[in-house]
C-alpha cells in the first residue's frame, strides 16, 4: 500500500502563486505514475497534470498549460505541482494520485489505484 499525503494549499489572490507537495510513504518505490487532479463543488473531477517516475513524460491538462508545472524528486518521494498565474477558476480541491499507468493514459483517473485526501485552493479574484 501507498499512502499519499498533500500539502501546501490555500488561499492565494488572482495572478499570484502556490506550491503543492505530495508525500508518499509505505511501499517503495512510488507509484511509476504522480498525477494531480482537482475538483470544484459542483463541478467533475479534473486531471490538471501527471509525472512519470523518471520524469520523461509529462502531461498537463488543457486549462493549465503554460502556467503549471509538475516535478518529482524520488529520494524524497515527493510529487509538487507549482501553480502560477492563478485564476478564480482554479479554485478546487487538489488530490494527488498515484498508479503504473502509462502516458497514453495519465489523464484517466481510474487509472491511479492511490489517492491523498485533498488540499484546497481558493484563488480570490
Amino acid at each position: 500500500q501507498v499512502q499519499l499525503a498533500e500539502s501546501g494549499g490555500g488561499l492565494a489572490q488572482a495572478g499570484g502563486s502556490l506550491r503543492l507537495s505530495c508525500a508518499a510513504s509505505g511501499r517503495t518505490p512510488t507509484p511509476y505514475c504522480m498525477g494531480w487532479f482537482r475538483q470544484a463543488p459542483g463541478k467533475e473531477r479534473e486531471f490538471v497534470a501527471a509525472i512519470s517516475r523518471g520524469g520523461v513524460n509529462i502531461v498537463y491538462g488543457n486549462s493549465v498549460k503554460g502556467r503549471f508545472t509538475v516535478s518529482r524528486d524520488n529520494d524524497k518521494n515527493t510529487v509538487y505541482l507549482k501553480m502560477n498565474d492563478l485564476k478564480p477558476e482554479d479554485t478546487a480541491v487538489y488530490y494527488c494520485a498515484g498508479g503504473s499507468a502509462p502516458a497514453s493514459a495519465f489523464e484517466n483517473a481510474r487509472r491511479y489505484e492511490y489517492w491523498g485526501q485533498g488540499t484546497q485552493v481558493t484563488v480570490s479574484s
